[in-house]
């Protein structure tokens, strides 16, 4: 691609996004739309685009040989953009997704009413030895969380403890940098 942007990179956040969704809703074979503000998508790519260049080096992507989602359907307002992955694309995670994967064991333990930390917690340990957990002082989140080898996956998890349940936001390790600054 013109910048050489990664295919891999946003093919790898939108395979994961949702599978993330699929396992919240389930799964149905009808189109997705993900939206990515500007910023999001030069962190993502280690870029410095502006809004109609990243348009036209998205759409280098859709047509790239390694996008395995079919026709994604893309538009922009402004510095938003919008990326419908069709019923084909959806399928195709969908074939990906696997009972037992982290993100599964993450959804299927915090949708349990009255979940604990401790559940939740134990749910990164059993995915890897390489959990970094980090209480946060004056924060809008309890605890950071997040695999430091990477894997299985580099999401930085905020991990809210309410009590009687336990809530969790995900970001990418520069989002979450751009959010805490």
């Amino acid at each position: 691609m013109g910048i050489d942007m990664n295919c891999r990179k946003l093919t790898d956040n939108i395979t994961e996004l949702l599978k993330e969704e699929q396992v919240k809703l389930g799964y149905r074979p009808e189109t997705v739309r993900l939206y990515y503000p500007l910023t999001s998508l030069n962190r993502l790519l280690d870029c410095e685009l502006d809004a109609e260049k990243m348009l036209s080096e998205l759409r280098q992507f859709v047509s790239c040989p390694e996008n395995p989602f079919g026709p994604i359907e893309l538009s922009r307002r402004g510095e938003r953009f919008s990326l419908a992955v069709p019923p084909e694309g959806a399928a195709y995670v969908h074939s990906l997704l696997r009972p037992g994967e982290f993100i599964w064991d993450l959804v299927r333990t915090v949708e349990r009413h009255g979940c604990t930390l401790d559940e939740v917690l134990a749910q990164f340990h059993k995915h890897s030895e390489h959990v970094h957990i980090e209480r946060m002082k004056d924060a809008e989140f309890d605890y950071l969380v997040y695999f430091e080898d990477g894997r299985p996956d580099n999401f930085r998890y905020c991990i809210t403890d309410e009590g009687h349940h336990v809530t969790y936001h995900r970001f990418s390790l520069q989002d979450y940098e751009d959010l805490m600054g």
